[in-house]
């Protein structure tokens, strides 16, 4: 009887960190646009989709053998996103979701030249996007900005466009530079000029690496790129230079847990090293990814790290808090987030 009532107190105590961590407000450097389509969104760019293609096309199962087959669920994404029209509907739709999820800080991304197969121009692309972000943050309240993507697979000519136009747009929800894609396919050659201008140009930059790669290419990529954010980045547990690396210069790792298991960066939640980087002191966040395509939110990644790690709301804090001294933002933005996340945690 004492054990059984023991143990309500303890699922009543969970419900209710459940509950607040829906409520809490949170901070999301991590997430890809055209990887968060909700079936809403996609119902009104073609009703003709069901809910069981949704499902299959859009969203991976819980694991893809490797980061291209997650990633192949992208490309039903940025196919919806070929006109101005398309593009406006999903960037107010993923703030939409934001706000349901209690986001008050997001960067969202995205890579500007997959969006012109239709004829719209690259700075059609990133001045429609910049439009409907500036909406979308007035209309749910959420701070943030976009940071646009060049790709492994791209050239040195397309990085350098992509660049380029964060360049000529940083300040209009514009706020920094990535590279993504298959980290494990493709070198570095074709990127290293366009992050040489970022840096030249004082670009914020943050760049994927140690996903589908170990900790070799977090090396590369910080010794090339020279970037202060870098995205996942979990692979930089098995050099332990590296993590004393990152601490002594401040790198940020943006790490989204549900995703590396789907990509099969680890095999189990249990065996992800988030705790492990967490504990050695390597600033890090907890992000979603690709909200559609990992099918979470990250109130779904707090209640996970809980659940598997017993992290509390001082680890989410500490993770915000974090999150917000390395976003691609202004210092009084980052000090009225501050104020909300400390009044709330």
């Amino acid at each position: 009887m004492l054990r059984m009532a023991a143990t309500e107190r303890l699922l009543k105590h969970k419900s209710n960190y459940l509950m607040n961590y829906r409520s809490a407000p949170k901070i999301e450097l991590h997430l890809h646009i055209d990887c968060s389509l909700s079936y809403d969104v996609v119902q009104k760019i073609d009703p003709s989709v069901s809910e069981k293609e949704y499902r299959d096309s859009f969203i991976a199962p819980p694991k893809c053998d490797n980061l291209n087959g997650y990633l192949e669920r992208a490309v039903k994404g940025y196919e919806m996103m070929q006109t101005q029209e398309q593009l406006r509907l999903v960037t107010l739709d993923l703030y939409r979701q934001l706000s349901e999820d209690n986001i008050i800080y997001a960067e969202i991304r995205f890579a500007p030249l997959l969006h012109i197969e239709k004829g719209l121009t690259a700075k059609q692309v990133v001045q429609t996007v910049s439009d409907a972000a500036e909406k979308g943050m007035k209309k749910y309240g959420i701070e943030g900005g976009v940071i646009l993507c060049t790709l492994r697979h791209f050239s040195e000519e397309q990085s350098m466009e992509t660049v380029k136009l964060v360049h000529e747009f940083i300040g209009s929800n514009i706020c920094g530079f990535d590279i993504a894609a298959d980290e494990a396919g493709f070198p570095i050659d074709n990127h290293v000029k366009a992050f040489e201008y970022a840096n030249e140009h004082n670009i914020p930059c943050t760049a994927h690496a140690g996903e589908a790669c170990g900790a070799e290419s977090v090396w590369e990529t910080l010794k090339n790129f020279k970037p202060s954010r870098i995205g996942h980045g979990v692979r930089s547990a098995e050099d332990e230079s590296l993590l004393n690396y990152l601490i002594e210069n401040d790198i940020h790792l943006e790490v989204c847990p549900t995703s590396n298991i789907q990509t099969n960066v680890y095999d189990v939640i249990e065996n992800h090293q988030i705790d492990y980087i967490y504990k050695k002191g390597v600033s890090l966040s907890v992000n979603t990814d690709s909200k559609t395509i990992s099918n979470v939110t990250l109130t779904h990644e707090y209640n996970l790290l809980e659940k598997v790690f017993m992290w509390n709301r001082e680890h989410f804090k500490k993770c915000n808090l974090e999150a917000i001294n390395h976003a691609f933002t202004s210092e009084d933005v980052k000090a009225d987030l501050i104020k909300r996340i400390e009044e709330a945690y």
